[in-house]
């Protein structure tokens, strides 16, 4: 079971980061292979359907995140919130990945926000995974506030995080691996 998972955030040490490998490392223990893309770290070009890739290391970038996709049987998306929203940088992402890479796979939603929950977030997060034919994870994870708080060693330091993370990895590594076909 190989799983990426894209971390949309516009900033170094963000939450949302955080989250992804957090959720990663569960997954991995669960016994997934999992890829974590970091977008603040590997940026890629803007989304544009006749572009034409000019050798700049954000052309690496992409050529390398699809190339991820393609071995991938499901994707984690994970974001701040940012007004109501996830980033540009995520909803790019999502529009590179089209749906020759996400049909028919399993998406989770995750997201961070300064306030209490990310609920917008999550549901365009989901809008955009059905227009390209992914399918969602009906669980998601939404931290907000101090459940954002993660240790030096990237555990979550809010009780609640660490028992809402625990139970979406558990439950998103059993549906992608229904969804992929995979004992």
């Amino acid at each position: 079971m190989n799983i990426v998972l894209i971390a949309g955030s516009n900033r170094p040490d963000a939450t949302s980061a955080k989250l992804a490998a957090c959720v990663g490392k569960r997954l991995r223990e669960l016994g997934a292979s999992v890829e974590l893309f970091e977008l603040y770290r590997r940026p890629i070009p803007f989304y544009e359907p006749d572009y034409i890739p000019g050798g700049t290391s954000a052309d690496d970038n992409l050529a390398e995140l699809l190339r991820f996709a393609e071995g991938a049987d499901a994707f984690g998306f994970s974001t701040p919130e940012y007004h109501g929203g996830p980033t540009g940088l995520m909803k790019n992402a999502i529009d590179w990945l089209e749906k020759r890479h996400v049909s028919g796979k399993a998406v989770l939603a995750m997201a961070s926000a300064g306030g209490a929950v990310a609920v917008s977030t999550l549901q365009q997060l989901q809008t955009a995974v059905r227009y390209v034919h992914g399918i969602n994870c009906p669980e998601w994870i939404s931290l907000g506030g101090p459940q954002r708080a993660f240790a030096d060693d990237g555990e979550p330091t809010h009780p609640d995080a660490a028992k809402r993370i625990d139970h979406v990895a558990r439950y998103f590594h059993d549906f992608a691996k229904k969804q992929a076909g995979v004992q």
